[in-house]
């Protein structure tokens, strides 16, 4: 088992979404543009969003295991995957890609 960099690549806000359908909040997602996760095998990086992982797990746990070309070719590097979270109003773009470093 490998383990896998994950990167944030891109966060989107879309604050017409939560005027019209959020409840106020005091604190919503931390994550930054550039922040670099690692995850040990298929293990929950530390600080990752419980509902990023929620998206991804399952692609971390296919790259991790020695899976690659996940749909038939959808990335250039056949060993990662470009996973968004499921928050419809600050969407989060995540780079998975597996490493040559054996998880612990």
């Amino acid at each position: 088992m490998k383990k896998c960099r994950i990167t944030v690549v891109r966060k989107a806000d879309y604050t017409d979404l939560q005027k019209q359908y959020e409840n106020p909040i005091e604190h919503a997602c931390s994550i930054r543009e550039g922040q670099v996760f690692i995850a040990n095998g298929w293990q929950k990086p530390e600080g990752m969003c419980d509902s990023a992982w929620d998206s991804m797990s399952a692609f971390v746990m296919a790259l991790s295991h020695g899976g690659s070309n996940l749909y038939d070719g959808w990335m250039q590097n056949p060993r990662s995957a470009m996973i968004s979270c499921n928050d419809g109003f600050r969407p989060v773009s995540f780079y998975i890609e597996a490493l040559d470093e054996d998880a612990d």
